[in-house]
């Protein structure tokens, strides 16, 4: 994996996959999706989607666990915290060779720098919330999530996907 790459093309994504305007119907639309896909592909994870002090859409498909559910919720309060998805944020501490812990004085109890949690951005508004997954492995989990953004967004996921190491 080539964190500098992984790191500018997360950093186009975040930019890209913007919605003009956001209402509960897309979190619906957004959370959907998401579970349609893993269904079809047999994952199980756990898929929030929120805007900042609100749950809008939540499931917990079969086989996961409450560790799943704990992840979500660490991973979205690090988008909360940083407006970075939580992929992002945790290549830049690696490249860093720190933590958030050390960086930040954040608890690793209360946030996730594992990917799959990736922020809700409104064109004009900024990051207004996040969707977040948990249940593969954290690059899978990112690649999950935006993918699923491009499918509602009518963006191309080849163009957007994240190289294969």
């Amino acid at each position: 994996m080539d964190i500098p790459h992984d790191l500018q093309a997360i950093a186009h994504q975040e930019q890209t996959l913007a919605f003009p305007q956001f209402h509960a119907d897309h979190a619906w639309q957004i959370g959907s999706q998401l579970r349609e896909m893993a269904l079809a592909r047999n994952a199980a994870i756990v898929i929030d989607v929120r805007t900042f002090g609100r749950k809008l859409f939540y499931v917990a498909l079969d086989g996961t666990t409450p560790d799943n559910a704990r992840w979500v919720e660490r991973k979205s309060r690090t988008v909360e915290h940083f407006h970075r998805s939580s992929y992002a944020m945790g290549l830049t501490l690696q490249q860093a060779g720190t933590t958030l812990a050390e960086k930040f004085s954040l608890d690793p109890a209360e946030y996730a720098t594992h990917g799959g949690a990736f922020p809700l951005r409104v064109a004009g508004a900024g990051v207004i919330g996040s969707v977040a997954v948990s249940g593969l492995p954290q690059r899978d989990d990112h690649q999950l999530v935006v993918e699923a953004l491009c499918a509602v967004l009518g963006q191309n996921f080849g163009e957007l996907s994240l190289k294969h190491d």
